[in-house]
Formats: structure tokens, sequence, C-alpha cells
């Protein structure tokens, strides 16, 4: 029984330190990935670049990004538009007050996400500002006038745009217009005493359209004036179908008739047209060939919903802890047939020197695992692109970032502390953890709260570098203090470990 007592003895404490040590590893088992999201409920405040894209109802009804509709856009000559995408009609430029409205939106569009529906009872009147085409009396320049439309018939008299006005003149005053109406199936435009001096039926200038209309089938109009060459042409579809020179040749040598016009006066659109209208815009430029091939003009041929090129988005940078691995980013989307979204992301310590390509995006795949990103900050990106006919859009609801901690080294197992006059020498294993190359020593008067100043080594934590023995002198004599050691690591930066247990001694002379 002795020696079983001894026994029993004996293997008490090692079975103390044993688990002891199982505990210590249980503490410091492989970390789990921590996350970070981007959109769903947490919407998209993060995203720090938009190119191409607009928000949507997604998944679960959260917003969500998909691709703008390609509407016309606004520049430093647009005088005019009328995108009809919104639920209330305005004039993007600013130039133009809705007087009063009858058209209303339908989302049977050919351009952007909404078109205007005129049912031929009074259409939209509006009134330009100073400075407008139709809001300023004098010579008018260059201009295009542009639209697209699905008549319902096509037949009658029905008018798309009209512009009434009167000028002054040295032998009196004359009554002007501007007129685009159905004649025989076609749109035909009259300016009326608008091109000063011209020849012709008293100012009357009528130009039309050689193909008539098909109804409920969509057509782009263009009408345009060159006021250096004075060339008044009529594109439908992209294919000149009328033109003239107003000049004193009727050719393209002479003088130049510019417009000019007088009193300011209201612009009616579709007053008594019946079908759909889109993109109604007007511009201080002729129009050439190439609008109909640039990305931002709208198509002659082949009308699309969503550009080609498609859109980007890019989240700020994002900050986790220092050496954090990125793991997987995974992107609740929808993903029509035909369309498609690429992911992308980089990583690095600081974002203040970045760049648009460095450092370099990193294809990734939703879902997959990423290796070879990693750093304090973490960037997403991400292009959506239409299908071939330009008509369906993905979108993504949320992106889900998954990323790993660094592994942090773990403290000595064993340590002990041995009092001094003045000081205490401290005595620990080395840490298990082969990533360990270093150590701090914590140190204070009470327990837990390590924020000595006396030491000589300087105040609490103390960097000790690799070793393992280390005396600190400084100490008030017959004082407690507390002591704890942290492993760190410089293998992403100095990362600290955890401390390790807590040991105590009083200094004094011995």
């Amino acid at each position: 029984m002795m020696y079983s007592n001894n026994k029993v003895r004996f293997f008490a404490p090692v079975c103390l330190v044993v688990t002891a040590f199982f505990m210590l590893i249980a503490d410091a088992a492989p970390l789990t990935a921590d996350t970070l999201t981007i959109g769903g409920k947490d919407g998209w405040e993060q995203l720090a670049a938009r190119n191409g894209v607009a928000e949507t109802t997604g998944r679960f009804g959260y917003t969500a990004i998909t691709l703008a509709t390609d509407g016309q856009t606004v520049d430093a000559l647009t005088d005019l538009l009328l995108d009809f995408d919104g639920e209330s009609f305005s004039d993007k430029t600013g130039n133009y007050m809705v007087q009063s409205n009858t058209l209303r939106r339908t989302p049977q569009a050919i351009r952007g996400n909404g078109a205007a529906f005129s049912r031929g009872t009074g259409g939209m009147v509006l009134s330009g500002r100073t400075g407008s085409l139709f809001g300023t009396a004098g010579p008018v320049g260059s201009f295009t006038i542009s639209f697209w439309i699905a008549p319902a018939t096509a037949s009658g008299n029905e008018v798309i745009l009209n512009w009434r006005s009167s000028i002054s003149r040295a032998d009196g005053i004359d009554y002007q217009q501007v007129n685009a109406a159905f004649a025989g199936g076609k749109l035909q435009w009259t300016f009326y005493n608008i091109f000063n001096g011209a020849p012709g039926d008293n100012g009357d200038i009528r130009i039309t359209g050689s193909a008539p209309l098909i109804p409920e089938q969509w057509s782009f109009h263009v009408l345009s004036f060159d006021e250096e060459t004075g060339l008044l042409e009529y594109r439908v579809n992209g294919i000149i179908e009328a033109l003239e020179h107003i000049t004193a040749t009727g050719h393209g040598r002479g003088g130049v008739y510019n417009p000019y016009f007088g009193a300011p006066s209201v612009v009616t659109l579709c007053p008594s047209y019946l079908g759909r209208i889109d993109d109604f815009a007007v511009v201080r430029r002729p129009y050439t060939i190439d609008d109909a091939h640039t990305k931002d003009a709208a198509p002659a041929l082949r009308p699309t919903k969503y550009r080609g090129s498609g859109g980007r988005i890019e989240t700020a940078p994002l900050l986790t802890t220092v050496g954090a691995r990125l793991t997987s980013v995974t992107a609740i989307m929808n993903v029509p047939e035909q369309t498609a979204v690429r992911l992308f992301a980089r990583g690095g310590d600081t974002y203040f020197n970045w760049t648009e390509t460095e450092p370099a995006w990193q294809p990734i795949t939703s879902g997959n695992a990423i290796t070879g990103i990693q750093g304090r900050y973490f960037q997403i990106a991400a292009d959506l692109y239409p299908d071939g006919a330009g008509n369906s859009a993905p979108s993504i609801t949320e992106l889900r970032l998954e990323y790993m901690p660094p592994d942090i080294p773990l403290p000595p197992f064993t340590i002990q502390a041995t009092a001094g006059n003045g000081s205490v020498t401290l005595r620990w294993s080395r840490s298990v953890d082969e990533t360990a190359d270093g150590y701090y020593v914590y140190y204070g008067t009470r327990p837990g709260e390590y924020l000595g100043r006396r030491a000589a080594q300087g105040a609490s934590p103390i960097d000790v570098g690799n070793r393992t023995t280390v005396t600190i002198t400084g100490l008030e004599n017959n004082q407690i203090y507390y002591f704890s050691i942290a492993a760190w690591t410089n293998n992403d930066d100095r990362l600290i470990g955890t401390l390790s247990r807590e040991v105590y001694a009083r200094p004094g002379i011995q």
C-alpha cells in the first residue's frame, strides 16, 4: 500500500501538468475563419467604385447590384434629355421644366428600363430656360433631335413634336413653327420661317422620310442640322431617308441660311400621338456617322437594354487583422443564361500606395478556396456582363468574405520567478510553437494588471528577445510583482501571442 500511495503522489503532479498542457493546446486550437459581408442586409455602403451599374431588388428582398440600363447620357452639348426611366418624367439636363404632362410610363422600353406611352391627349409641355434651344431667342446653330418611337398606327396627322412662336422682322412679325408629324405613314418635318431668308414656299421647308413606319415596331429617328455646311438630314434607323442643303445654291456650296428663333415659347412632345416614345434628346451639334458606333450614342440598327461592355464594382479596402489570409469569397447572385459575373480580389498590409492595377487583381471563383492573398486589408471587385443580345443582366445580392486570422505563437508552458535584491529573475521553457521568434515580459504590482514602469529595462512589456531567462532590475524591495510572458513572431509583422500563466515574486534583501 505504501508503494501504491507513493505512486499516486508521484503521478498526481504529472497528471496536473499534462492536463494543463492539453488545456493550453485546446485554447490554441486552429483558428476558425472570420467573415465580412458586403451587401445583403448590410447594404452596399462599402463600395468605393461603381461603373455602369445600378441598384435593384435581389434575393430575399435585399438591395442588389445589377447593370445600369443603356440609356443616352448627358454631356456638355446636351440641351434636352428625356429618358422616361423614372416614375416621374423630367429633363436630365435641367434646361427644361415640365409644365404639364399626360404621358405615362411603360416598362416596354427600347432603351433603359422605361419608355413613355402617349394616348394623344395633350402630351408633355416643356418650358425652356434661358440658354436652352427652345427657350432662347436668336441664332440656333447646329442641332440634333433624336428619339425612338413605336407608333400604334402611324396614321393620320399624329404629332410627335411641335414648337410655335413668332419673330419680328423689318417688314413685320412672322409666325414660326417646328413640327414633326405623320403624313402617309411617314414622319414629316416642317420648319416654317426658321431658316431666315431661305428660298422655298414662303420659308416653309419640309423634309420627309422615304419608308412608311411599321406599327408597334421601334425605330430610331434623327434630324440634324450642320451650321457649317447647311446640311439638314433625316435618318431612320441610321439610314439617310431625306436631306436638303439650306444654302443659297441648294447644295453643299454657297452661303448657309442658319436657323433663327424668335420669342421663347413652350415645346410640346406627343400632343396628338398614339404610341410609345423613348430617349427623346436634343444636342447642340450635328449628328455624325460615328454617333451610331459609339457606346454612349443610341445604336442605329441594334438597340440593346444593356451595354456589352458591362459594369464593375469595387469595394473599399476592407480592414481585417495583421497577417490575415483570404480563404474564400462567396457571392449570392443571379446569373441568367449567357450573362456572367467575374470576381477578383487583392490584399496587402496597407492600401495607401495602391493603384488601379497594383497590387494585381487575382481572379477568384465564388465559393472556391483562395490562396496567395493576405494582409491587413482586402479588396473585392466584380465585373458584370449582359447576354449577347443585351437584354438580360446578372445581379449580386451579397458578397461574403472568409479570412483566416494568423496563427499566433503559443506562450511558454512553464515559468519560474526568483526574487533578488531589487530584482526578480525569470526562467521559462521555450514555446512549443515553431513560429515564436522572441518573448515579451509583462509585469505589474496587481494580479492581471501589467502596468509596471519601474524596471531598469523599461515599462511593461519588456522585449527580451529570444532568451529564456532574464533578470528584471530596478524593482522596489518588499513590493510584490506579478509576471506573465508572451511569445511574438515576425512571420507577418510582429504578432504577439497569448499570455502565459502568471507568477509572482517579492524583491528584498535575502
